[in-house]
This record gives structure tokens, sequence and C-alpha cells, in this order.
């Protein structure tokens, strides 16, 4: 009996298909993909897991149709991108799956209907269908046991092939390519990140549950696996509602729709509290009339946590004027709280009240780490005490040996390295190749150098290949404040160059003492490859004297809050040099690239976590965002 109902279920199949969408999965195993491997295939599954798991089916439909760039033209075989618009299928029923197109045409073609889709022929269609365990084909089964692979949900398996309509209409299916695989997971990493954020405009008359989208754009930095390098390990998303959305279009209107509903919420927000255990830490700044108020005495945003004000007053106005039409960006903002934290480190990774923190580790008020508080804010930058060459331990607030980073040559390059530039992915790394324990909070400053460092050696293709030539890269470091104190710290660069190459860094900045103009450094008493040299001043007004850079770095920049950054961005624009930038917040960054775009600069690498950000958590001023020393970092003219 069961055989019977099997058959003629799959007759039914066959006849009128499963649900929106092109049926079921054809039973390709990609471990029969050319060039693939069991590594690429947990990978695949387990990004495929990731966007399960954000439940993009419960708001969309065949009809909501995404463009999807990922990276450059030239990196792709044809030099264009094979497939390029997406939807999601199996929302109302039926087969749960997303389809990828080669053109936004192809899939109007292929959606007139909104329930059963056409089957146009000739068009192809790269397919991920999200298929019940029980109803896996034998090789797919055993190829999900044998490799232990990941489950989206409780009990199903995605199934990628790529299905072509003939002209009687009949369907196709062959297996897709190794470049198709990889197409596919940065589309599902970048997916889960973004559909998230679209915003419901209004509902469709006589489709209870179809909804339309705020126009929308956004770029995300996609981590390929170790296994899918090809020659960068980030690739840059751009996913787009509809298909062809720029940013230039980017509707910046508030959703004005249900305004009695919002305000419900608005005066049903509780009053959050912000701070640790009550304890009066300091001041914050209300988000909408900027008055100051204790930390502990806040309330916020009961739906994103986010925005910070000194009481339902400032609350219910801030809402009504802007924070509405980006409450759910903030909301996303702060759901990647956990994803940002370094949790490696062994230390409390939480500084409320800076001061405490430094002197939970005895070393407040001493060596660099004065800078890390408000107690010596009076002290001009680079003004402070300077210390011998050989007081190390007093530098570093008199931190016990072998708790921080020795002026000496790395000793540990036989452990498995080979000479050469050190390349590091993360803090862990940097802790190993140096020998530090997890317990010891130097990264606090060395996020710095190390940040610099990271730029040079892995984000600019171009300044790693003059290293490893052995040829000298310049960077005009833009806006130093605290670095013209921590300049000792900056030996760490020569340290990892491991003689190879040499960096020349001019520090150029309004904040630079008169005293320290024109002079120059080395950062340490051991054959030095690193040379820094200072000059007051404002960058637009400076460069002309400045020997040409090969990249411009602006670290903890805050774009968005000196009006002097316009004249630096638009000399940025006109030299076409590559520019990286940092900054505490998401929003921080966000702001930023308004600020680069206005300028007339595209972002060519898009807003990141920085892998070598401060593990040491801040209080922002107006917010409870995950706020980190040089916590995210982007780029232009890369």
């Amino acid at each position: 009996m069961d055989l019977h109902l099997k058959n003629l279920f799959g007759r039914f199949q066959e006849q009128f298909g499963s649900g929106p969408g092109l049926g079921p999965g054809s039973g390709v195993c990609i471990m029969k993909v050319e060039g693939i491997s069991s590594n690429i295939v947990q990978s695949i599954f387990r990004a495929s897991a990731s966007l399960y798991r954000s439940e993009p089916w419960k708001r969309l439909r065949p009809g909501h149709l995404f463009g999807v760039r990922v990276g450059k033209d030239s990196d792709w075989s044809g030099k264009r991108q094979p497939f390029q618009c997406v939807h999601f299928i199996g929302g109302d029923g039926g087969d749960i799956a997303f389809y990828i197109y080669r053109s936004m045409s192809y899939a109007l073609k292929m959606t007139d209907d909104s329930w059963e889709m056409a089957r146009v022929p000739n068009v192809e269609v790269l397919r991920v269908t999200y298929e019940l365990e029980s109803l896996l084909f034998p090789s797919n089964k055993r190829m999900v046991k044998s490799l232990s692979l990941e489950v989206s949900g409780t009990d199903r398996f995605p199934v990628i092939d790529v299905a072509r309509c003939t002209t009687s209409g009949e369907l196709q299916f062959r297996s897709p390519t190794l470049e198709e695989l990889r197409l596919v997971f940065a589309v599902m990493k970048a997916l889960s990140l973004v559909h998230p954020l679209l915003e419901e405009e209004m509902q469709v008359r006589g489709l209870p549950r179809m909804v339309t989208f705020s126009p929308f754009i956004e770029t995300v930095d996609v981590q390929w696996p170790p296994e899918m390098f090809k020659g960068h390990d980030f690739v840059a998303v751009t996913v787009s509602h509809p298909p062809g959305q720029s940013y230039d279009q980017k509707s910046k209107k508030a959703v004005l729709a249900h305004e009695d509903e919002a305000l419900d919420l608005v005066s049903g927000m509780t009053n959050l509290r912000v701070g640790n255990n009550g304890e009066d830490a300091g001041l914050s700044r209300c988000t909408m009339c900027e008055k100051a108020v204790h930390r502990g005495e806040c309330v916020c945003c009961s739906h994103c946590r986010a925005t910070i004000y000194c009481g339902s007053d400032c609350e219910k106005r801030h809402w009504r004027e802007m924070h509405r039409s980006v409450c759910s960006l903030y909301e996303a903002m702060m759901s990647r709280e956990e994803e940002h934290k370094l949790k490696i480190f062994s230390f409390s990774c939480y500084a409320e009240n800076p001061c405490e923190w430094l002197g939970s580790f005895g070393i407040h008020k001493k060596g660099m780490w004065r800078r890390q508080c408000s107690c010596y804010s009076h002290q001009p930058f680079g003004l402070l005490h300077c210390f011998s060459s050989d007081a190390q331990s007093e530098l570093w607030g008199g931190l016990e040996e072998g708790d921080y980073p020795q002026d000496l040559p790395i000793q540990s390059l036989n452990n498995g390295r080979s000479p050469g530039l050190n390349l590091m992915s993360d803090w862990s790394d940097y802790y190993d190749l140096r020998c530090l324990p997890r317990s010891s909070p130097v990264a606090d400053i060395l996020c710095y150098p190390l940040t610099l460092y990271h730029i040079l050696t892995s984000v600019s293709t171009h300044s790693k290949n003059l290293l490893l030539k052995g040829k000298e890269v310049t960077v005009h470091y833009l806006g130093p404040e605290r670095e013209l104190d921590w300049i000792k710290a900056f030996a760490e660069i020569n340290h990892l160059l491991n003689g190879l190459g040499t960096v020349q860094i001019i520090m150029i900045g309004p904040e630079v003492p008169s005293d320290l103009s024109g002079t120059i450094a080395t950062t340490s008493t051991t054959n030095s490859r690193v040379k820094v040299s200072f000059v007051k001043g404002l960058y637009q007004e400076e460069v002309t004297y400045l020997s040409s850079p090969d990249i411009i770095v602006a670290l903890n920049c805050d774009l968005d809050g000196y009006s002097s950054w316009a004249g630096a961005v638009e000399t940025m624009n006109n030299m076409g040099i590559p520019g990286f930038f940092t900054d505490k917040t998401e929003e921080a960054c966000g702001n930023a690239k308004s600020v680069l775009r206005n300028a007339g600069l595209n972002i060519s690498h898009p807003v990141a976590p920085n892998p070598f950000r401060s593990p040491v958590r801040t209080c922002a001023k107006s917010s409870n965002l995950p706020c980190y020393s040089n916590g995210f970092i982007l780029g232009v003219n890369t």
C-alpha cells in the first residue's frame, strides 16, 4: 500500500507539480562535481543551514525578486557572473527552495503566475531545494551520512541542480559546476544576513500574505572558506530589491503607514536600563536632544535596544521623525552582538568604566595605557612622558614580562612557519606567534598597529605585493591622536615584516604637536624597517609637500563627525589611491559610506568586522550598538 501511494504521489507531482516551482530536486549529487572536495560540500551545507535558520520563506514569495552581485565580473570564468537574480519558492506551501536566474528578464518570464511557475523553453535555473531527508536519493543520503553534513532545520538537506525546460515542456537537469557552487555559497551567506533588513511597505490588495518592501540595497563581505579561496579570502556581495536598485535610488523616506499602531508601540516601550548592575559609570547623550544623562537613568528603544534617550518624550519624537525608518537596521546590528565578541581572551572584555577596567590589571595611569581613559585628556596627544628604549615593562604599564611583546625579532619562525611576511588571520594567530597568554590585555593598544599591518598584508593586494618583493610601502596615516603616544607599539609591524620590505608611515593631522611635526621616529631598537614621520596640519593642505603614498589609512576616523574630513576625502578622490577606514560601530561606518559616496568615491571594500579590532567593548555615547576600537573596516579605490 505504501509503495502504491508513493507511485501515485510521484505521478501527481509529475503532472501537477508540488506548489510554486519546478518540483522537487532532481537527485543530483554534488560530490560528483569535477574539482569538488568534502570540505567544500561541508561549507555549502553549513551556509545552507544558516540561510534556512533565517526563515526567509516567512515573508518572501516568488514575486519578490533580488539582484545579487558577487565580486567583479572579472572574477568569473566567462567574465560575467553566470546567475544574477534570486527569488524564494515555497512560502505559500510546496517545495522549499530558492532559484537563481541568469537575468531578471528570465526570472520575470518564469514567475508570471504567483503560484505555479511557467516553464519557459531553454531558460536555465540554478536551484537549491530543501528536501526532506526521507525523500533524498540514495547517493545524497550516503553523502550526508559519510560527511556528517549539517542539517537545515530538523530534517532537510539542500539539493543543488541546474534545471532547463525543453521546447516540449519537459525538464532536463544537470549538475552544477564548481564555479556555480561557489556562487551559491556566497549568495546563501549574503542573503541570510540581509533579507531580515527588508522593511515592509504595504500589503498587496487581494493577497493577504503578499507584501511589498521598500527599495533596498546592501553590500556585505562574505568570507570564503579556505578551500574556496581564489586570490582573496573575502568577496563583496551586493543584494538589491528590486534587481537593478542602486545606492543613489535608495529610498530614505520613513515608512508612514499604520501610524496609530506605531504610536502604540512607542508608548509601550519600556525603560530599559543601560549600564552594569545600575552603576553610574559615566554619561550618555540622548539621541534626540543630545542632553547628557547618566547611563543608569537612560531609556532605549525596546524593539532594537540600540538608541538611547533621556526620556519617553524624546523617544516618541525620535520615532516619529526618524527612528522608525532605521529601527530594523539597528535591530539587525544588535543581533550581531554575540558575533562581534572575541571570545579567545580570558579577561573581561567589557569596559563600561575604562578607569576601573584598567585598574583591574594594575595599569591605570601607567605607561601607554594613560591614553585609554580620560585621566590624561588635558595632556596634548604626542606629549606624554616618553620612556627610554630599554623600559619596555614601564612602557606597558608594569605588566609582567611575557604579558607583552618584546622589542626583539620573533623567535618562533621555525615552528612550522616559513621565512618572510608573517600572515595572520586574527588575534589567535598573533598571540600564538608572540607566545602571549590569552590573559594579556595588550590587544587593546595593539589593535592600531595590527590593523595597519592587516591592511598592508591581507586587505590591500597592492601593498602586499610591494612588501613581498622587498620594496617600500608609503602610508599616509590621517588624523592620528592617541597613536602619537604609542609609536613604540608600532615596532610590532617591524618584527612581523620579518626582514621583508619596509614601511614609511607619515602621520598627518591637526592633533600632531608642533614640537613633533617635521621629525622622524624609528619604532624599534633592532634594525627597524618601519619609520614614522609627523606632519601637523590638514591633509588637503599638506599633501602636495609629501612623498606620494601607496595607501591611505584613517583609523577610528569618525568621517561624519568632523567637517575637516570633507577636504581630505575630496583630495583622496582626486588622487585615486587605495584608502581604508575603520570606525567603532557599524552605524559610524554606514555614515562614513555616505560621506565617501557623496564625494564621488565607490566603496570597493564593503564594511566588515576587523579581525584585529580591540577585544574590549566600550560604550558609545548615544547608543548600545557593539562598539570596539577599530571595530569595522571599509575601503575605496582598492
